[in-house]
């Protein structure tokens, strides 16, 4: 399914469908740290309903799913949902393929709400309603990021600038660290009582970084597959000459934690 949006990617057309078999294999990258700052929050464990907005391929509920929590996943494309169910097998998680902003679960029907590497690309004043009407009194919408920093590391920077060469309209380069941008329609709806921001190294291979780069926006879901397969060629023999065998990307990760008022 093309998505178009004049706020992303200068209204280029991309499809998280095309790619997500690369997405599935090499996206499953968040390090340990990340999903035990969540657990110290005391959310997403034992006892708790979560809704994960925009979950791709399941990441998120597949990796916390050892913490207790009742999980349920939405995405926008099939594709992503069909391989979230296949990593997921046998674990009691549901999955349904629907835009965020068409959800329609029963009022009052979770206690966290999470949005992962996803929050900036919803319609906020028509999911706003939605996610403060799904949430129980009281309810968190946890919102959760993490990215490389280019500007900090040398093999992200060279990386991104081979993807910028096939993809110029491509807006997830430069990134910096910072917290989550809240719309402001939550405001006077929600109350932000925590974020944090962090840095995080991830580990790669060779073969790995190549695939996380693949599996971006800017790449593998908006690029014919001979661009692909052009720019894959370029960017193995840049890592040839750059990068060891193993190596950490320098990232950081941000977690905003917003309460139902």
């Amino acid at each position: 399914m093309d998505i178009t949006d004049s706020r992303i990617d200068g209204g280029k057309a991309f499809d998280w469908g095309r790619t997500s078999q690369d997405y599935a294999k090499y996206r499953d990258i968040y390090p340990d740290e990340f999903y035990r700052r969540i657990i110290d929050r005391g959310l997403c464990r034992d006892g708790q309903r979560v809704l994960d907005l925009g979950t791709g391929t399941g990441v998120l509920p597949r990796n916390m799913y050892r913490f207790g929590a009742k999980w349920t996943g939405t995405d926008i494309s099939e594709n992503q949902i069909e391989q979230a169910r296949i990593l997921s097998h046998g674990m009691d998680i549901d999955y349904y393929a629907v835009p965020a902003e068409e959800i329609d679960f029963p009022d009052e029907s979770f206690d966290v709400i999470t949005a992962c590497q996803c929050f900036w690309y919803f319609d906020h004043e028509k999911l706003m309603p939605e996610i403060y009407r799904m949430l129980k009194p009281g309810g968190t919408l946890l919102l959760l990021y993490m990215a490389w920093l280019p500007e900090e590391d040398i093999i992200a920077s060279d990386s991104e600038k081979l993807v910028l060469k096939y993809n110029p309209s491509w807006s997830g380069a430069g990134e910096t660290k910072h917290p989550i941008i809240i719309p402001g329609c939550y405001n006077g709806h929600f109350d932000l009582t925590f974020h944090e921001e962090y840095y995080l190294p991830v580990r790669f291979t060779k073969e790995s970084w190549n695939g996380r780069l693949k599996a971006c926006r800017g790449i593998g879901a908006s690029l014919s597959p001979e661009e692909i397969a052009q720019w894959e060629k370029e960017h193995m023999k840049l890592l040839k000459d750059i990068a060891p065998d193993e190596f950490d990307i320098l990232h950081y990760a941000a977690l905003s934690e917003l309460k139902k008022l």
